[in-house]
């Protein structure tokens, strides 16, 4: 696994960027699919990467900040949608 980190997260972050591109010009219902899954797969290396903390701390407090902005921004667009 620790030779497919990278491409993991790239593909993660390209999936949530597109997701919360596509909330904001189609609507919140079709942005939700693309960006939820960028954002497990970037669960699932914050994970990995939480077992391995000593190695990976800088990484971790970036993904914490990331997923935050992320999971706030679909939730306003879902209180917009509203």
């Amino acid at each position: 696994m620790k030779k497919y980190l990278r491409e993991i997260e790239v593909s993660g972050l390209i999936l949530t960027a597109v997701g919360i591109g596509i909330s904001y010009v189609k609507g919140y219902q079709y942005g939700v699919w693309p960006c939820g899954v960028g954002l497990l797969l970037l669960l699932l290396i914050f994970l990995y990467k939480a077992f391995h903390w000593k190695e990976y701390e800088r990484e971790n407090k970036q993904y914490i900040i990331i997923i935050l902005i992320a999971i706030a921004i679909l939730f306003i667009q879902m209180l917009r949608a509203r």
